[in-house]
């Protein structure tokens, strides 16, 4: 009797055979990076609080109409709880999810700054590292430099 398969071997290419799909998405989604050369933080995701709706809104147009921002998606009803004056606070507002060039993210605290109500507005900033490239260029063409 001959053996034509060693036993570590069928194991291995049972393995291999199933990790094909997720190989597969792997190496899709790094080459889809890759070929689109998007360089890890040039564009930010920056999140502002605000006291209500009709504030929030009237910030998000403004940042979009100044090609500060490319989009800002408007979360309603957050509760924030933090420390003001010595004293522990508990708030409802509401949070503004903004997209943007990480060059553009002083100009937009600044306008956040002059138009917002609280005394020390929340303007705050993290690096896109990746996504989508379609949606990266969508915003890098929506908020030029």
């Amino acid at each position: 009797m001959v053996r034509l398969l060693c036993p570590g071997f069928s194991q291995a290419l049972v393995v291999s055979v199933l990790m094909l799909p997720l190989l597969r998405i792997v190496g899709l989604r790094v080459f889809s990076m890759a070929s689109e050369g998007y360089a890890a933080g040039t564009h930010s995701t920056a999140f502002v609080t605000c006291p209500n709706e009709q504030v929030a809104k009237e910030i998000a147009r403004g940042m979009v109409e100044k090609k500060l921002a490319a989009c800002v998606n408007i979360v309603p009803k957050i509760t924030s709880v933090y420390e003001w004056q010595g004293k522990i606070e508990e708030d409802t507002e509401v949070l503004l999810m903004i997209k943007t060039r990480t060059s553009k993210v002083p100009a937009l605290a600044e306008y956040v700054r002059s138009v917002h109500p609280y005394e020390v507005a929340e303007v705050i900033s993290l690096p896109i590292d990746q996504g989508n490239p379609p949606y990266l260029k969508w915003l890098g063409d929506s908020v030029p430099e």
